[in-house]
């Protein structure tokens, strides 16, 4: 660096780059290089997508019953939040009880189909009733499991799911299997 007789350090213009701007255009240039690349890099992101699922299937604790249920999810590129709703029918003669839950669920899941295929992994909680006569239990529960989705035509997908639930408070049974295929609608 050099100096000049007061101890000045003497800048040489020529070294900074003005790209032929002058010295009140630069800031605003700079503005609106920045506001460019925002939008370049907001224009590629994904977007967010939803499914819905119509199921049914069968719960296997303490004996095979069926279910019926729907979920909604709202996906992002690899992370996917889902509520599901299922219904299991009670048995009285084995003893089995009616299940009703409402689970908040997050997925994990390979972000682009792999050969027409997308699998997934999942944890979640939420509440459950569990019915047989007279007894009744409501209390909260947790479920993981795994699936794929399974391109048919378009957005018309088969999903197949399996979930172990593990019950809370006082239920007949802790624990809870469940597997169920269902048409699932990408939107």
């Amino acid at each position: 660096m050099v100096f000049n007789d007061i101890s000045e350090p003497i800048v040489n213009e020529s070294v900074r780059p003005d790209w032929g701007l002058e010295p009140t255009l630069r800031l605003p240039m700079q503005k609106v290089v920045c506001a460019c690349s925002a939008l370049v890099t907001i224009g590629l992101a994904r977007p967010a997508y939803a499914d819905a699922t119509l199921f049914i299937g069968a719960t296997r604790t303490p004996t095979s019953r069926p279910v019926r249920g729907f979920a909604a999810s709202l996906s992002l590129l690899i992370i996917g939040f889902e509520f599901e709703y299922s219904d299991t029918a009670e048995d009285t003669v084995a003893g089995a009880p009616a299940l009703d839950s409402g689970m908040f669920n997050v997925l994990a899941q390979t972000p682009i189909p792999v050969a027409a295929m997308q699998f997934y992994a999942t944890i979640g909680a939420g509440l459950y009733r569990e019915r047989l006569g007279e007894r009744q239990a409501t209390s909260g529960g947790i479920n993981t499991g795994g699936g794929v989705k399974i391109s048919l035509a378009g957005p018309l997908r088969l999903r197949v799911d399996y979930r172990v639930f593990s019950l809370r408070g006082d239920p007949l049974h802790d624990t809870a299997q469940r597997l169920y295929a269902g048409l699932n609608l990408a939107f």
